[in-house]
């Protein structure tokens, strides 16, 4: 009798904690949306400035992309808004592009930007372009959100709520 296949152990579910804003530091809620995946896309960044004064918005669109390269051009948008030496926290809802930044990518590049399968990663245009822009400030760390939750209980991640809704209209300006 052959032995029974191994299984792969079970990952454990990400766990969401509120973000908080630390002394001096930009906080950048981003989202990304496509009407078809490819298709026409949005992005949207909302900077609340390290001062706590008023949220800035930022938004736009591309007629035939995907959803993870608006992922990408969220955050990129959003750290060039703040000047350079800035310290920021990205506040993200997507788990590829927080292990994209946070866990995958110097293995990538050691591997001459070949995944673990040996695939080409995708969109390494934007993520190069990302970590060329994370350069040009001081601090940048990145937060995960559960996204498309409202709600009093998710009042702390209203801005995603935000970013998702001005994402999905900039993939409709696209169209």
């Amino acid at each position: 009798m052959s032995p029974a296949p191994r299984r792969r152990p079970r990952r454990a579910k990400p766990v969401e904690t509120p973000v908080e804003q630390l002394l001096g530091e930009a906080l950048v809620w981003t989202d990304g949306a496509c009407k078809g995946n490819p298709g026409p896309g949005g992005w949207a960044a909302i900077v609340v400035p390290a001062d706590g004064g008023a949220p800035l918005e930022y938004s736009g669109g591309d007629p035939a992309t995907t959803n993870n390269r608006m992922e990408y051009t969220a955050a990129l948008e959003g750290l060039r808004a703040l000047p350079a030496g800035s310290k920021a926290c990205i506040c993200t809802d997507s788990q590829l592009m927080l292990n994209s930044m946070t866990r995958w990518l110097s293995g990538w590049k050691r591997k001459g930007w070949k995944t673990a399968s040996g695939d080409p990663v995708k969109n390494q245009d934007l993520v190069q372009a990302l970590e060329a822009e994370i350069a040009r400030h001081e601090q940048v760390r990145w937060h995960w959100v559960r996204g498309h939750e409202t709600g009093a209980d998710h009042e702390h991640k209203a801005l995603n709520g935000r970013a998702d809704r001005l994402a999905v209209a900039a993939a409709a300006a696209a169209a």
